[in-house]
């Protein structure tokens, strides 16, 4: 059995390696001439029926004389809100996030009193955001010199995306007002990998660990083992992972971070099901197996050395926790007491590779990010489209000012140790508090990886 799957692994990897030819040997198969929209279209299909989750939805006779993106998007499922196609050659087609923008994530929120304010929940480490001089807890005031106001707020920051530089006038909220308002220029550019943030907190003589990351690239293992390490060596007896704006990424990091908590794992226990269409079928993998896909990946043994062997982990989560995150919490709890606080995930319950031409030369420009498979637990469990529901509903903006992730009194790190040191603490804020009117999260640009190469 053990072979059979290897068998398996390697036909999945080659199968997204090569071409999806576009000679079909059916007698009604459309040929159209190389290099025309029609034979991109035709490529894209014969990709999809293969591949896409849920292929069989597919229309059997597609108009191919639409424009690519459009003909790409006849083909998806009404199920479907995360397959993407992007043109290598063209960046405009590609989806845009807080990376390859500006760097920063804001808020608009109606306060208690009927107020509107749009406040920075996120600056990326090295973006053009942080280079400018913003932070998180900021409030923007005013965009290129006009006035945030309630009718003009969703309208005024979503222009901010087509924008190559912003002016942007912001303040320091204290004692509801804004003060210290500066004007700030930041210029479109790319963040690079973000860094994870650690700290350990103590009281009465209990350490509790707290990791914040942004998301799950490749290669990250040896700075987890890293972080780990310093949390065995400290001693921790409770750990905080922050993955509240964590989108995804590899589900080979996700399972490198999983395999470093729980006590009683090995690398052959179950880490995750891959459920695809007929074509796909079902693919099971180990904790070995799936750290393994990442080619730079520290191996299961010298990860799991660095175990914490927790019997409970706390997560922090929001709307924009995501698919390799999500299948952190979810797949964990087979083994550990998973206690999720914050808001509901986005419900990405999905994952999948990459597929574009392989020929040389390349024929086709443009690459496909379709959903593949439904990803499940060791226990078979899945099926969270809607999302994974806290025990504890916490709202991180019904406490202005917004306070520095990893800062014990920022409103969600600060109810999990209340919890922790006082046994109760207040996770259940009053949500009606402070009303989320819109945030710039874009939950389509990130996908969760499986390293097929």
């Amino acid at each position: 059995m053990k072979d059979f799957f290897k068998i398996q692994f390697l036909w999945i990897m080659l199968l997204s390696a090569v071409t999806v030819s576009c000679n079909r040997t059916d007698d009604e198969a459309p040929n159209f001439p190389e290099g025309t929209t029609e034979y991109t279209n035709l490529w894209i299909q014969d990709s999809m029926r293969r591949y896409y989750y849920w292929a069989d939805q597919m229309p059997a006779k597609p108009d191919y004389h639409l424009p690519v993106k459009d003909f790409f998007k006849s083909l998806l499922s009404s199920q479907d809100r995360f397959s993407f196609i992007v043109n290598t050659t063209d960046p405009n087609t590609y989806p845009k996030s807080v990376r390859n923008l500006f760097g920063f994530d804001y808020a608009i929120l109606q306060l208690s009193g009927g107020e509107v304010v749009t406040v920075i929940k996120l600056v990326l480490k090295n973006s053009p955001a942080s280079n400018s001089g913003l932070e998180r807890g900021m409030i923007i005031k005013k965009i290129n010199g006009q006035a945030i106001t309630a009718s003009n707020a969703q309208q005024l920051t979503e222009s901010i995306s087509g924008k190559t530089v912003i002016e942007l006038t912001v303040g320091n909220w204290q004692n509801g007002s804004v003060i210290d308002e500066k004007n700030i220029t930041v210029y479109y550019g790319y963040s690079q990998e973000q860094p994870l943030l650690s700290k350990i907190f103590e009281q009465n003589g209990k350490k509790t660990g707290y990791l914040y990351m942004y998301d799950f690239p490749d290669g990250m293992t040896s700075s987890l083992k890293q972080k780990f390490s310093e949390f065995k060596s400290s001693g921790i007896q409770e750990l905080i992972l922050d993955l509240r704006y964590n989108y995804g990424g590899s589900v080979s990091s996700a399972a490198a971070l999983c395999a470093m908590i729980p006590p009683g794992i090995s690398g052959d226990s179950q880490f995750i099901i891959y459920k695809g269409n007929k074509n796909g079928g079902e693919v099971k993998r180990t904790f070995s197996q799936q750290i393994a896909y990442d080619p730079g990946a520290l191996s299961f043994t010298t990860l799991h050395a660095n175990s914490l062997g927790l019997n409970k982990v706390y997560v922090l989560t929001s709307k924009s926790t995501a698919s390799a995150a999500e299948i952190v919490i979810n797949n964990l709890k087979p083994y550990i007491e998973v206690i999720q606080v914050g808001e509901a995930t986005l419900g990405k319950d999905m994952a999948g590779f990459s597929i574009e031409d392989k020929r040389q030369p390349k024929k086709i420009t443009w690459q496909i990010h379709p959903v593949i498979y439904k990803v499940f637990n060791a226990n078979t469990e899945g099926g969270y489209v809607n999302g994974i529901s806290p025990q504890f509903a916490v709202n991180e903006f019904n406490s202005l000012p917004v306070l520095p992730l990893g800062d014990p009194n920022e409103a969600l790190l600060s109810s999990v140790l209340s919890k922790i040191y006082s046994k109760q603490g207040n996770t259940n804020m009053d949500e009606n508090k402070v009303k989320v009117l819109f945030q710039s999260d874009s939950p389509a640009a990130e996908f969760s990886g499986l390293n097929f190469k």
